[in-house]
């Protein structure tokens, strides 16, 4: 019994250590590979272009309602979103 109690709390000291030593480490080289699968995966370039201008709208519009822009400003932000340019003049 105590024999499987001390090697149950030698294993949780191992996994504790484990994890420590993860956290601690620098992650450059982890955040690259990611951000290398995640290009592979991406959807085509108009489908990247037209994500990013819908998420402008949603902002330009949200900006609107909380009253942060007047009448003028939206209209000529939603003028250059429909030219086709993401920012939308913040």
């Amino acid at each position: 019994m105590i024999t499987a109690a001390a090697l149950l709390q030698l294993l949780i000291v191992a996994g504790a250590l484990y994890d420590t030593a993860r956290l601690l480490a620098p992650t450059g080289d982890r955040r690259a590979s990611w951000l290398r699968r995640r290009r592979r995966t991406d959807p085509d370039p108009a489908a990247r272009r037209r994500a990013v201008l819908e998420a402008a709208e949603r902002r330009l519009v949200r900006q609107r309602l909380l009253g942060r822009i007047d009448a003028a400003a939206y209209r000529e932000r939603m003028r250059s979103l429909a030219d086709g340019q993401g920012r939308a003049g913040r």
